[in-house]
């Protein structure tokens, strides 16, 4: 593993004394009066004029021998470990002497140093929190340095940097190298950690189950505790609606010993709140006690959450205890800040006390809170609507429809025009016998000072103080009108066709007086003041006005533990998120004030579901106080329905981490790290507040901003004393400035301030190019493996990457914030896609052509050879990369190529050899075979629904939830907004069972087909809108079932059917010697098994490639049709990065491309139908979708060519899918071990790759036997039984090949819990509790590699 420590020595050696500069850099400082040279070389001290030695001893510091041998072992690993405030400020000081010392002898070098002194640079400047400047020295390192990658310090806090900045794109991509190159990296836990925080704020909650679980399994330390995790990791469950799991998690949790206040209180108002909204935990009566007593256990730990006395609030008025609730809502405002939830669960409770004016008020200060607030300008309609108010109805339905946060909008739509069509039934002034209400005015008010609800409070009235102000302290106009008198005028209304012209006059006089009368009441509104209160009607016990004067305003926060749950919605929900603002227990992660962190990149999207859930699920627990919680803004549900004036609030909606959906990826605003209140901050925290989101990049968020928040994507104008400090090391230091950034890519333009300035998002992958360099489109260097055609040379890099710019600001090429999708200025692509390096022999350390003897002789001393010991690629190349699109860009006629259709007439065509040619050549992404079943006599009917059932009725079927609609489209449940995202409910049936579905589906469509047909005249008659037609085409949009997964791998069970897919040809069978995938040994269920799928119309296969990208056979039983979409395999990295953009997983998201945005990216797509009796020939790594166009069957299974560009393809995403930490289904290491014992391969390109397998996993086999044996661990001799599956570890689940780590205890159970070396020695760094089975011996390993050879195939065979 190459660091930065070797060579730091000689580069602080170097720091000297330096040659005369500018005496600005740092007045005062003492140098020796001997002068070294840098790098050996003594130019720079022939350049030193006689006489200038005084001005250098002053200008320039020095180091030394001592103070280089500590700074030698600092390194970023000690960020957030290293106490600089308390005990180490020594260490501070030190550090701030080697930052001086270092600058100086870059100024004097003009920056022609080793690249290591930039790196140990940016390690200096993270401990000491000085982000930019780290920022700056990290990007000058990466330029320099071309095997960057092999140096885990560096990439770690580079990692670091980015999650400051909240660029957590770029942080996670960073941190996934480190636990690439090194899993045993020191802090390895504390990477989980935060990629667990960063995936849970991205919605990718089991990447974040996945990364916590596996820092709760490590034994090192990091910045939470087992605690904090195990917290996390229940709050998973509940977010993912695993609500017993959670439920269990919690209880356990809250059976710790010593579990600090903190976590205990955020626990129990967890568990109080799950169990009063999720019907799942059992009766209602029985839930609400017992959330009751959990929340007041919490405030017990924590008086001070107002949080909980908000829920706590919502448990009461669930139960009818109103008064309880309203005391609870007041001590909710009294311990935190004003929520317009809170204020909008006060008016359903003044509403249903038949409090109008009361209720009305509070409404108006939820949506003064948070204008896009849905739920409270819905309830705010029902309150106008039901004192007959039409009007000042429609225009709140109105502005609900347009928040994002409300998602039935056909139905206040359809509530608007029946209102709209009313409207002439009622008088202008509302009509009816009920109060009125002042009219709306909208909008509500845009200045936050001005709205009552946002006002600070001057000081919280003591606890026996009633809440409501005195009315007699309130001086009312004489010319208001009486209780009496609007009686009077309600009735005169009543009556006005009857009237006489006295009594008109009258009316007339009263109208006009309570016209002043609204007026008057506005203007005090809109001043701060309170109107008087007036009759509401009936109340035998009214409940007191709220006290608009205490509210005070700070920036709303999200989550628990490091964002309290934030507040959930009333009725409905909007993006608004509020939280409390409690003290942070030192001990315990939480959200702390706007301005001690950098914001979090905010956007504000669609809800994950309708499903009705607590808000605080979805955005609570991002947080640590070590490094403090990435705050985060909602997303929403929505109502069900216009709830009814009297109606109570319904359960909240989640309140869950909103993501853009935009093609922009969101950008941060970069907050100075030497904030006003940074003192109070750890080094180690991690994001603390909300921020506005880029306007250009993404949705603005809902977010209530604090007073002096800035625009995203700018720094803050006011300059901190960091900022100060650093704009004066700019000022002094210009051509420090310069050699810190890039000389020739700075170019200073008129307005260039430093508001304007951005940091540029410099990654480990990205390397900058030329403008007319054009990217490999290869994912990995794999192909580096071949001699035999080496693959087209990378353009060569020669431009440096354009660093910090002007290193005195956290800014440069004139942009705003750290945005994660920034390019760099000379490439089109973001910057971590580029090409991978690529060797273009193999240029491994060891030659695979040399005997086991000399290859093992030879890596005894190698080492790791700063790769992962598991890796199995060259030594030379980077991590895999994303591939960029292949180039040049097609033209847009181009855009829907012609699928490659091939139709059969009898047997002899199927088994025509050109036929598997055509399938397996690279350049047809996907074939179809037409005609495959009657050529062949295939008897499909074995395969339908009819003799399935009759076969197996209770064979167990997975049953996907979706949505039905359009095959090119894909709606959110409304059926308002196109999404990717493509959610489904998961659940089993059986066979039986599901064809009774797909038959009653069949029939009920038969039924509304004739329907259709009775209306078919009206239709026709009436010409319809195009919003009508549109509506009509995607909604209402009903639920369907999908049979999926069917397993019919058993010959028992399924004799008939598998024998008659022997008649397909060998290319196309689930078994033969030519398919890589037969040589696996065991089953992969689904791979070299048959599968099968039970459709009805709509039914979705979202987009994926096949695992490992091996190549695929679909053959549709019928009766119906279905839809296919291809994009080719060179595209993959596009598609991946809209799925980033749209926060989804690629490889483990469910999702359905917008087809309009692969247009607009120049991405290819194939689109045909799959008739009854077709086979699908789905080429290596093709992305593809379908959806049943008809009620369906279809059977499919894997195939692998034996051909180079299949391993190849194969061998990469198994490396990508360990770089993403997800599961490799095939494992390709033992598969490649099999080929070497079972095949002969005469194709060169192949051979090559797989030994070069071969001898990565010997060497890793001789490494780690050398390794446990210089500890004294034994290995156990356990030789591999028959059929016997390939090995994952249990915890990360990489593949786990001949060395076997298992638990004492654990040695008996069968199948035995693997453990690989890493997460072994996580568990247990002396491997005490672990066995060590040994399943190869290292002869028989030798033996097959070395009667592994290249076989020279006779002239007439082909080479596949």
């Amino acid at each position: 593993m190459q660091s930065c420590a070797g060579g730091v020595s000689s580069v602080a050696a170097a720091a000297c004394p330096a040659t005369a500069g500018d005496r600005r850099l740092s007045p005062g400082l003492v140098a020796p009066s001997a002068p070294c040279a840098v790098g050996g070389s003594d130019e720079e001290a022939n350049k030193m004029a006689p006489g200038k030695a005084s001005e250098a001893e002053e200008d320039f510091p020095t180091l030394t021998a001592q103070e280089r041998d500590t700074i030698a072992g600092i390194d970023s690993s000690l960020f957030g470990f290293q106490k600089l405030r308390e005990d180490g400020a020594r260490t501070k000081a030190l550090l701030i002497k080697a930052v001086r010392c270092y600058d100086s002898l870059i100024l004097k070098a003009e920056g022609k140093v080793e690249p290591e002194l930039f790196c140990q640079l940016g390690h200096f400047n993270l401990l000491l929190e000085d982000y930019p400047k780290a920022l700056s020295a990290y990007q000058r390192y990466y330029s320099l340095q071309t095997d960057y990658w092999k140096n885990a310090a560096f990439l770690y806090g580079l990692g670091m940097v980015y999650f400051h900045f909240n660029a957590f794109q770029w942080a996670i991509k960073a941190f996934q190298e480190v636990l690439y190159i090194d899993p045993g990296f020191s802090r390895a836990k504390e990477i989980h950690l935060r990629l667990g925080l960063m995936c849970k704020v991205n919605t990718d909650y089991e990447s974040s189950l996945k990364h916590f679980q596996l820092a709760l399994i490590d034994s090192n330390p990091c910045t939470l505790t087992k605690a904090e995790i195990q917290f996390h990791i229940a709050h998973l469950y509940e977010i993912q609606k695993r609500y017993r799991a959670a439920k269990e998690a919690y209880e356990a949790l809250l059976q710790t010993d010593d579990l600090p206040a903190r976590v205990k209180a955020t626990t129990l108002q967890q568990l109080g709140w799950m169990h009063h909204t999720v019907e799942q935990l059992g009766e209602r009566s029985t839930r609400d006690s017992y959330a009751i007593q959990c929340l007041q256990k919490s405030l017990e730990a924590d008086p001070k959450s107002g949080q909980s006395w908000y829920f706590l609030g919502r448990c009461y008025s669930s139960i009818g205890k109103v008064q309880d609730a309203f005391v609870s809502y007041r001590q909710s405002i009294d311990k935190s800040e004003a929520s317009a939830d809170t204020w909008c669960s006060i008016g359903v409770l003044y509403q249903q006390q038949n409090q109008p004016m009361d209720a009305l008020q509070a409404y108006i200060c939820a949506v003064q809170l948070d204008h896009s607030h849905a739920a409270a300008w819905m309830d705010l309609g029902t309150l106008y609507e039901s004192c007959n108010q039409p009007h000042d109805a429609i225009k709140c339905y109105i502005n609900a429809t347009r928040s994002k946060g409300c998602s039935n909008t056909a139905a206040l739509t359809h509530r608007i025009k029946c209102l709209q069509a009313c409207k002439p039934n009622h008088s202008a002034e509302g009509g009816g016998s009920g109060p009125t209400l002042p009219p709306h005015t909208s909008p509500l008010s845009q200045a936050d000072e001005s709205c009552p609800a946002k006002r600070r409070r001057a000081g919280s009235p003591a606890k026996g103080e009633p809440w409501a102000s005195n009315p007699t302290q309130q001086q009312v106009p004489t010319w208001y009108l009486s209780p009496q008198k609007l009686q009077l005028l309600e009735q005169l209304r009543g009556n006005r066709s009857s009237l006489k012209p006295p009594q008109l006059q009258m009316l007339e006089q009263l109208e006009a007086q309570l016209n002043m009368m609204h007026q008057h009441q506005i203007r005090q509104n809109s001043s701060g003041q309170i109107r008087p209160s007036l009759p509401n009607g009936p109340s035998p016990h009214p409940l007191p006005s709220p006290n608009l004067h205490r509210l005070p305003q700070r920036p709303l926060l999200n989550g628990p533990l490091g964002a309290l749950p934030s507040a959930p919605r009333s009725s409905s929900s909007s993006n608004n998120s509020s939280s409390n603002s409690n003290q942070v227990d030192r001990d315990v992660p939480y959200v702390q004030t706007a301005e001690t962190g950098a914001p979090l990149p905010q956007t504000c999207t669609k809800p994950q579901d309708a499903t009705p859930c607590p808000s605080h699920l979805q955005n609570n627990s991002q947080g640590l106080q070590k490094g403090s919680a990435p705050a985060t803004s909602d997303s929403t549900t929505d109502h069900s329905s216009v709830p009814p004036p009297s109606a109570p609030c319904p359960p909240p909606p989640s309140n869950q981490v909103a993501h853009s959906t935009d093609a922009s990826s969101t950008s941060s605003s970069l907050s100075p790290p030497s904030a006003p209140n940074a003192t109070n901050s750890n080094s180690n925290h991690l994001p603390t507040s909300p921020s506005a989101t880029s306007g250009s990049a993404a949705a603005a968020t809902k977010d209530t901003a604090p007073p002096t928040a800035h625009p995203a994507n700018h720094v803050h104008a006011e300059t901190s004393e960091s900022e100060k400090a650093t704009a004066k090391l700019s000022e002094d230091n210009p051509r420090l400035s310069a050699l810190l950034g890039n000389k020739e890519e700075r170019s200073e333009t008129p307005g260039n301030s430093l508001k304007d300035k951005k940091v540029n998002n410099i990654h480990p992958g990205v390397k900058p190019a030329t403008p007319q360099a054009h990217s490999s489109s290869a994912s990995s260097p794999v192909s580096a493996m071949s001699t035999a055609t080496p693959s087209p040379k990378s353009t060569e890099q020669t431009e440096q990457s354009p660093a910090a710019g002007n290193a005195s600001a956290p800014a440069v090429n004139g942009k705003g914030g750290i945005s994660e999708d920034s390019q760099s200025p000379s490439k089109a692509e973001p910057p971590l896609v580029l090409k991978a390096l690529r060797a273009h022999t193999s240029n491994s350390s060891v030659s695979i052509y040399p005997s086991s003897t000399d290859v093992l002789k030879a890596c005894r001393n190698l080492g790791k050879n700063g790769l992962s010991n598991s890796s199995i690629l060259l030594d030379k190349c980077p991590p895999p990369r994303l591939p960029s699109a292949p180039a040049p860009a097609l033209p847009k006629d181009k855009l829907n190529p012609p699928t490659p259709s091939i139709y059969l007439e009898n047997k002899r065509d199927a088994f025509f050899p050109p036929l598997h040619q055509f399938c397996t050549n690279a350049s047809n992404p996907v074939t179809v075979i037409r005609g495959l079943a009657g050529a062949l006599k295939l008897d499909l009917g074995l395969f339908s629904t009819k003799t399935l059932v009759e076969a197996n009725p209770e064979h167990m079927v997975e049953v996907w939830t979706q949505l039905s609609q359009p095959a090119d489209e894909n709606w959110d449940q409304s059926g308002t907004k196109k999404l990717w995202k493509c959610e489904s409910g998961r659940g089993h049936t059986t066979i039986a069972k599901y064809a009774q579905y797909q038959a009653a589906s069949f029939q009920e469509s038969l039924r509304e087909e004739n329907e259709k047909k009775a209306l078919k005249e009206t239709s026709d008659a009436e010409p319809a809108s195009a919003d009508s037609v549109a509506r009509k085409r995607r909604g209402p949009l009903k639920y369907i079932k999908f049979g999926t997964n069917i397993d019919v791998s058993d010959e028992k069970k399924w004799k008939q059917q598998l024998q008659e897919l022997s008649k397909l040809p060998a290319f196309a069978r689930v078994v033969s010697a030519g398919n890589l995938l037969s040589h696996v040994g065991h089953t992969i269920l689904g791979m070299n098994t048959v599968q099968l799928y039970m459709k009805v119309p709509g039914s979705r296969i979202p987009g994926h490639q096949e695992h490992n990208n091996f190549c695929a056979v679909n053959i549709n039983i019928g009766p119906g049709d279905c839809e296919w979409f291809a994009v080719p395999e060179p595209y993959w990295g596009v598609m991946s990065n809209f799925c980033e953009k749209n926060n989804i997983n690629f490889l483990m998201g469910s999702w359905w491309p917008n087809l309009e945005d692969l247009y607009e990216a120049d991405v290819p797509v194939y689109r045909f139908i799959q008739r009854p009796g077709d086979l699908v020939w789905l080429n290596t790594g093709t992305v593809h979708w379908v959806q049943a166009i008809g009620w369906c069957n279809n059977i499919a299974w894997n195939v692998g060519p034996l051909t180079a560009h299949q391993y190849k393809l194969a061998v990469e995403r198994y490396e990508w899918n360990k770089l993403q930490s997800v599961k490799s289904m095939v494992p390709m290491v033992h598969l490649s071990w099999n080929m070497a014992r079972n095949i002969k391969v005469s194709d060169h390109k192949l051979f090559e790759m797989i030994k070069y397998c071969l001898l990565r996993t010997l060497k890793q086999c001789q490494w780690v036997k050398e390794a446990l044996a210089t500890t004294g661990k034994e290995t156990v001799l356990r030789p591999r039984s028959r059929d016997e599956t390939a090995h994952y570890c249990s915890i990360c689940e990489v593949e786990v090949f001949n060395l076997l780590f298992v638990r004492r205890e654990l040695l008996s159970k069968a199948p035995s819990v693997v453990h690989c070396q890493d997460c072994a020695r996580k568990g247990s760094s002396a491997l005490d509790d672990f066995v060590v089975l040994e399943q190869y011996r290292m002869d028989d390993l030798m033996h097959i590699y070395d009667h592994f050879t290249l076989q020279v195939a006779p002239l007439h065979s082909s080479s596949s």
